[in-house]
């Protein structure tokens, strides 16, 4: 894929992503939440030029610091979503403001990590950032679904009203 589709997709899946976090939605723990992180990965290590290998170090080293910080944005992310029982028993969830904040704060790494490989001349494909783009989502998935687990059951007198 170009670069320029790459961007289109990371475009498309960040618009829906958060426009869905930010509204109350019923979580489905059955829901296969791992397909679209998984098609991304795919999709990201299929490109040979994930890796710039004239700069072969340098080029890894970006990938792997912005791997790291999407594992720790996507944990952050995790815990910032508000989780809660329906009357029905059912887990709803909806992004806060602090879920707005990990997200500018995951662009803001990226875009430094980006501005640091320019500076040294590394080629930065967008395959890098739909790789990013799949693992934070799929922590994120991991985390929120660990969360909703641990959540107290409803209680039978709930589910009579």
């Amino acid at each position: 894929m170009t670069t320029l589709t790459n961007l289109l997709v990371i475009a498309a899946v960040l618009v829906l992503v958060v426009r869905r976090q930010m509204r109350v939605q019923r979580l489905d723990s059955e829901r296969r939440f791992w397909i679209l992180p998984l098609i991304l990965g795919a999709l990201a290590l299929r490109d040979p030029q994930i890796i710039d290998h004239r700069h072969a170090v340098l080029s890894g080293g970006l990938l792997a610091a912005g791997l790291v910080a999407v594992l720790a944005m996507g944990s952050v992310w995790g815990w910032t979503v508000r989780l809660w029982r329906a009357a029905d028993g059912s887990v709803m969830l909806k992004g806060t403001k602090a879920t707005v904040a990990a997200w500018i704060g995951m662009l803001a790494i990226r875009l430094g990590l980006y501005g640091i490989g320019g500076a040294l001349h590394v080629h930065q494909s967008g395959s890098s950032l739909m790789l990013g783009m799949a693992v934070l989502l799929l922590v994120r998935s991991l985390v929120v679904n660990w969360r909703a687990r641990a959540l107290e059951p409803t209680p039978p007198t709930a589910l009579l009203h």
